[in-house]
């Protein structure tokens, strides 16, 4: 691997539940309610977290991400709707990848709930499509809209009263979100970052993994040095000579074990997509030739 010095994560040191011990259904905050969906896998990490927002007291509740179509996950949220009291009066969605998304429009026809997301295709026929810098007014709250493009080009943040933000796949409640090519671009990705950022959050509610309340500024950080780290490394293993995409990721990432390569080589296309729109490397990012530093 490339000698260059790792940027640090925070949550190392954070009293996070260890992977598998997440609680599957938990109150966050008052108005806010997580539920785990039974989806765990290398890539959704302990499972899909759906969010249940809405005041106490209204009757009324929003969910964020109902993930998969799958009847224990609805039987659980069903029954974290009951202990409010609240009917869900919409269903809002991140960003179209499946295991958020799938359980949208059934659950929203469903619930008589409208879905509303950035994706027509998400949203349906009768949904809502969201636009970034909208403020939403249901079950007696309202959840701002926020553009965080870069994970998939419909991504969307919501951030809520109390100032914690739905991330979705944004921010990881573990390790790093995966950029692929030529769905992602690490350009929108980074600057949705510092504009999450920007917001100040006092938490990320992240798609998968747990919740960080510790210090979520810190983390948006390290998410942006770790961006920076792994151009670093492909830069000086091309200072080297030519390389493909799979020689670089075995390379870069010889420590992990193999069954991630196939997401990070989609990574890694995009931050040599990045690369190359900044003149700093030459090739084809897409084919299985080698690649050049400019």
């Amino acid at each position: 691997m490339p000698d260059v010095t790792a940027p640090v994560d925070p949550r190392t040191g954070w009293a996070l539940p260890a992977p598998g011990r997440m609680t599957p259904t938990v109150q966050l905050e008052p108005q806010v309610t997580r539920v785990l969906a039974p989806n765990p896998s290398s890539m959704t990490l302990d499972g899909t977290n759906t969010y249940v927002v809405g005041e106490p007291g209204t009757g009324q509740a929003v969910l964020v991400d109902p993930g998969p179509d799958d009847a224990a996950h609805l039987t659980a949220v069903e029954a974290a709707l009951a202990a409010r009291g609240a009917e869900c009066v919409a269903v809002l969605v991140t960003h179209n990848h499946g295991d958020h998304a799938e359980a949208a429009l059934p659950w929203g026809a469903r619930f008589g709930a409208r879905v509303a997301a950035a994706s027509p295709a998400v949203a349906g026929p009768d949904g809502r499509v969201l636009e970034p810098g909208e403020r939403l007014a249901l079950a007696g709250t309202t959840i701002d809209v926020v553009a965080t493009p870069g994970h998939t080009r419909d991504h969307l943040a919501f951030r809520l009263e109390s100032g914690a933000v739905l991330v979705g796949d944004h921010v990881l409640g573990r390790g790093t979100s995966v950029v692929t090519h030529p769905e992602g671009d690490v350009l929108a990705y980074l600057e949705s970052l510092r504009r999450v950022h920007d917001l100040g959050p006092s938490a990320l509610y992240c798609g998968h993994g747990p919740e960080l309340t510790e210090d979520a500024g810190a983390v948006l950080e390290f998410y942006l040095a770790h961006r920076a780290y792994r151009e670093q490394q492909l830069l000086e293993a091309l200072a080297h000579g030519p390389a493909t995409v799979d020689e670089l990721v075995a390379t870069v990432y010889a420590a992990y074990p193999r069954d991630v390569w196939p997401a990070a080589a989609q990574s890694t296309r995009a931050t040599l997509d990045k690369l190359r729109a900044e003149g700093r490397i030459e090739g084809r990012v897409d084919g299985a030739e080698p690649v050049r530093l400019a």
